[in-house]
């Protein structure tokens, strides 16, 4: 291998950070921005999930435009290494504003949602597309790229491993309002709760520490309609009044079992902390890596043609259809991990041990991903992984709320092989890149890598609608306790079989990829006696 091709362990590690940074933002986004929209900031799902799916309408216009930009950017830094370090700290402010919730009308929240929401994609078309495409002008060897492709996802999965794991703690640390509690023992396994707190939060969600006792007003005024028994209750407080429930299901509840979490206060200063990751990882990538592979000297500026190149490039169309479709899987996924668990297993912290779980199972695929790949290529793997991944998801829908290692074991599983997605994809756009060089002798690395922002972006956008829509047709409200159980079969099917349909189709698609391992040989030799060539020239 020359040295052009050659990447330190230092260069990978700090590449690898980059994703970690994207990955703060996007699987926080993923994970929690829909269940803030609905319990937090009051909006309904099926307005979260047209919310998702009409701002991701310009995501394929806005990331073609900025890999042709990055094409086309002219610095002492390179081409995609600028915009690195100049988005770093607009996308952690705007990451902050979309978990921040300003006391609007309904009207204004959904307008103040649509801005900060489309901004953030903006932004993060801005950032995402240079670093995917930066991977493909590190280095021009294919099975070096493998390698750094998957520090980049061990750093994706350790970033939101950070989010992921950490983000419900902090938000029951911020979130407290140090309430005064006081406890009553009616009878076995029933109590009188009685709570106030020292400030007006508008709202507070209270439940047990297992979240298994039922929770009903003490108040006689209710009808049995109104005051159903539900996990946990949400509601406003004043100022030192005093709120007062009957809790039963559960015996020896004292008042450190009973949790009493202002949401809003909580996810926002929670997220603030993040964002301050997000651009400090952000900065470490721009000053670690370093762009080698140049487009050939005698290429001219012509659009025309880059996109013309672009749109017969089989390769490149496929990976689209495939990146589309593994991320609506993924994002279900992670869109309904902290619903499925705060209202199915009624343990909303249990979620963060499962979240840190999948990142290690992650770490895991991504780090086989490149001596299974070199064994038995790309393409195969790719199919086996998704077809594999989507079968253990699917049995999810056998499980009982209380089957916690069941969940823990099939998560695992599952998630081990669907990190195999996406350390595959950005490598094999790579291969992308390249087969479009071999065949036109042209290269647009930025354009290529477009296709990775839009299918992350537009497949969380169909996920985010799927889950709205589904949501919706089970009258979730996640205000409402009465509502939220009832929506309970279909908080089952997003977890389970809806999303493992998705993995069908890709794995049909994937059928027709081109590239196999001979044919990527025989274009990364060709490419490099191309370079040497020029180079002596």
């Amino acid at each position: 291998m020359s040295d052009l091709n050659k990447l330190s362990l230092k260069e990978k590690l700090g590449y690898g950070l980059g994703d970690g940074a994207a990955n703060i933002a996007w699987r926080g986004v993923a994970t929690f921005l829909f269940i803030f929209y609905t319990d937090v900031f009051g909006l309904s799902p099926v307005t979260v999930g047209v919310l998702f799916l009409v701002a991701r309408f310009s995501d394929g216009i806005s990331d073609v435009l900025m890999g042709v930009i990055g094409d086309r950017t002219k610095s002492k830094y390179g081409k995609f290494r600028p915009w690195i370090l100049w988005t770093a700290i607009p996308l952690g402010i705007i990451l902050s504003m979309l978990f921040t919730a300003p006391d609007l009308s309904s009207s204004g929240k959904i307008v103040y949602a649509y801005v900060t929401y489309i901004f953030f994609t903006l932004i993060y078309t801005a950032n995402n597309v240079p670093y995917g495409a930066l991977m493909a002008v590190m280095t021009g060897d294919d099975k070096e790229r493998t390698s750094l492709g998957s520090f980049r996802m061990v750093g994706a999965f350790g970033g939101g491993m950070l989010v992921q794991g950490a983000l419900l703690f902090l938000v029951a640390h911020f979130g407290n309002v140090n309430p005064d509690i006081v406890i009553d023992k009616l009878e076995e396994e029933k109590f009188r709760v009685t709570v106030s707190a020292p400030d007006n939060v508008e709202n507070v969600n209270i439940k047990t520490e297992n979240g298994i006792a039922d929770f009903i007003w003490d108040d006689n005024t209710l009808s049995a309609e109104d005051n159903k028994p539900t996990h946990g209750k949400s509601f406003s407080i004043e100022a030192n009044e005093k709120y007062a429930f009957i809790v039963s299901g559960e015996a020896n509840i004292e008042a450190a079992s009973i949790s009493l979490i202002d949401q809003k206060k909580g996810y926002s200063n929670s997220m603030y902390i993040m964002s301050i990751f997000l651009s400090l990882f952000m900065f470490i990538t721009f000053y670690t890596t370093k762009e080698r592979v140049l487009p050939p000297k005698a290429q001219k500026n012509n659009l025309k043609r880059d996109l013309k190149d672009l749109v017969t490039n089989k390769p490149w169309l496929v990976l689209l259809v495939i990146g589309l479709l593994f991320n609506v899987y993924n994002s279900i996924k992670q869109g309904i991990v902290i619903i499925y668990f705060t209202h199915y297993l009624n343990n909303q912290l249990l979620a963060a041990s499962f979240l840190i779980a999948l990142m290690f199972a992650s770490i895991g695929g991504a780090m086989i991903t490149a001596p299974l790949g070199k064994r038995f290529g790309k393409r195969n793997l790719f199919i086996a992984a998704l077809l594999f991944s989507g079968a253990v998801n699917s049995l999810f829908f056998f499980l009982g709320p209380t089957d916690y290692e069941a969940v823990f074991v099939l998560g695992v599983v599952s998630e081990f092989a669907s990190a195999i997605f996406p350390t595959l994809f950005f490598v094999m756009l790579g291969d992308a890149a390249d087969y479009s060089e071999f065949k036109n002798g042209r290269r647009a690395t930025g354009l290529i890598y477009s296709a990775g922002s839009f299918a992350t972006k537009f497949g969380g956008g169909i996920a985010g609608a799927i889950i709205g829509l589904v949501l919706g047709a089970f009258h979730y409200n996640g205000q409402d306790a009465a509502s939220i159980e009832g929506a309970v079969p279909g908080i089952i099917m997003l977890m389970s079989w809806v999303p493992a349909v998705i993995t069908v189709l890709a794995a049909g698609f994937m059928l027709i990829y081109p590239l196999n391992q001979k044919k990527i040989d025989e274009v990364t030799t060709e490419l490099n006696n191309r370079r040497l060539k020029e180079s002596t020239n």
